[in-house]
């Protein structure tokens, strides 16, 4: 399981000129899930990000999770975060779990926020969407449940 997680001032996703979710301060998590993802990836990179240490403090030293700030998440399917480039130009996505494993594991990642009291939108997988934000810093971290680093 992969993320690019963004640290917004809002976020908005729009899926046919209608807006289907959107966040004041918080984070845009574009998730992207490969096959062999379990439960286990979704657990560790759902407690990772929400306890990420990524929002200033009264000193302005990064210091506080989007849990300490009370932020919100966006969460944001993205099966081109398993794109492979090593041939010729055209990306190749087979790394990318189809939507019969990604789709129960994407919600099961946005269920789990959620039980952790976390505010959580989301846009529409597999949809066409539209995502606007506004990158607070900017600060932008990958992370990747296989790659624990």
């Amino acid at each position: 399981m992969r993320a690019v997680i963004q640290r917004v001032s809002y976020a908005n996703v729009q899926v046919n000129g209608d807006t289907v979710g959107a966040i004041e301060q918080g984070l845009m998590i574009l998730l992207g899930i490969t096959e062999n993802d379990t439960e286990e990836d979704i657990i560790w990179l759902a407690d990772k990000l929400r306890k990420l240490r990524i929002f200033s403090d009264e000193q302005g030293k990064m210091n506080r999770s989007v849990e300490d700030i009370n932020g919100s998440c966006l969460v944001i399917s993205q099966f081109t975060l398993f794109a492979s480039t090593k041939k010729g130009n055209r990306p190749s996505f087979i790394k990318s779990a189809k939507p019969d494993i990604a789709i129960p594991l994407y919600q099961q990642f946005v269920d789990y926020l959620k039980d952790q009291s976390l505010k959580v939108e989301t846009g529409i997988f597999g949809a066409d969407m539209k995502v606007s934000l506004l990158n607070d810093g900017p600060v932008t971290i990958t992370m990747d449940s296989k790659n624990k680093e």
